[in-house]
């Protein structure tokens, strides 16, 4: 009997393992998980995360064209997001999670960091990149998502139980550089299989 099926000895090397971990101001140029994981991680996650990437579509209708035609499509915008479940509640995660805030010590009461919100957001808002890095069955070299001009869009909810911990779902929105509308604000490192680390 024939089996139908997509898999090859190809197979596992392309696939995505585990949640891995998102990090502020990552640059693939320069910065490796090494050099980055102190300082640049948002924080523990439960959950991992999500990326999506989608174009709007527009169809141009033509009379005598009975549906869509090759050629009659433009692509009008890129919804691009990333979203991160952070299981670590730390006063940055709580300011990005507000998309414009500001963060200071309190004097009364002592021994605080007071956070709040603003009602208008400002150049400085815009994180430059939000990354995931992931790892990569068939390489040693992590699968790294850029999105560029981020601003988390999905506000704060802090749901708390018994028995559970909270988790702050951040969903960071990419911005087009005003410098540079003709290229789309996230870019994907794909690392070649067998590549070293």
């Amino acid at each position: 009997m024939t089996i139908f099926s997509g898999f090859t000895s190809k197979t596992p090397e392309s696939l995505l393992l585990d949640s891995g971990a998102f990090l502020k101001d990552y640059d693939p140029a320069t910065d490796t998980w090494e050099t980055t994981k102190a300082t640049k991680l948002i924080g523990a996650t439960q959950g991992g995360g999500s990326f999506s990437a989608v174009p709007t579509i527009r169809r141009i209708e033509i009379d005598g064209v009975k549906g869509a035609a090759k050629g009659l499509e433009a692509l009008d915008e890129w919804v691009v997001t990333l979203t991160a479940n952070v299981k670590e509640v730390k006063p940055e995660v709580i300011a990005m999670a507000l998309a414009s805030s500001k963060t200071e010590d309190s004097e009364t009461p002592a021994d605080y960091q007071k956070i709040t919100a603003n009602n208008e957001i400002a150049l400085g808002d815009y994180i430059d990149t939000i990354a995931w890095v992931g790892r990569l069955s068939g390489s040693q070299n992590p699968v790294i998502i850029v999105i560029k001009n981020a601003l988390c869009t999905n506000g704060l909810t802090l749901t708390m139980a018994d028995k559970a911990e909270g988790v702050v779902a951040l969903t960071f929105t990419a911005h087009y550089d005003p410098a540079d509308l003709e290229k789309p604000p996230f870019e994907i490192y794909y690392p070649k299989v067998g590549g070293d680390a």
